[in-house]
């Protein structure tokens, strides 16, 4: 296995929790009234340092959606999911994006 690269981002970031990877910038943060099994979560844009799992339907509060969990690639901690594809049509707007959850992430100001 090859050494690990991670993308250092600039700015204010959101990082993990367990090992301080970047994983998000602030500018890339869509909303924040999500949640989660474990409390609040926020909706990403894009998301970096992560690894997809296998793909697979949740009934969610908002309905059946196809999500990836994902993962730290630094420490394979699970922090989040990715939306795969909406079965409502009012849900749509969620497909590729990435949901983090609240208590696994840590914000700071990162400048490079």
């Amino acid at each position: 296995m090859g050494r690990l690269y991670l993308i250092q981002l600039d700015g204010r970031v959101y990082s993990c929790r367990c090992c301080r990877s970047h994983l998000a910038q602030c500018d890339e943060l869509v909303s924040k009234s999500f949640h989660c099994r474990h409390g609040k979560a926020y909706l990403f844009n894009t998301v970096v340092n992560v690894s997809l799992g296998p793909q697979e339907d949740r009934l969610m509060t908002t309905g059946k959606h196809t999500v990836a969990d994902i993962c730290c690639n630094s420490c394979q901690q699970v922090v989040g999911w990715k939306y795969e594809s909406a079965y409502e049509k009012s849900q749509k707007y969620k497909e590729g994006k990435f949901i983090l959850e609240r208590g696994l992430l840590c914000r700071c100001s990162n400048t490079l």
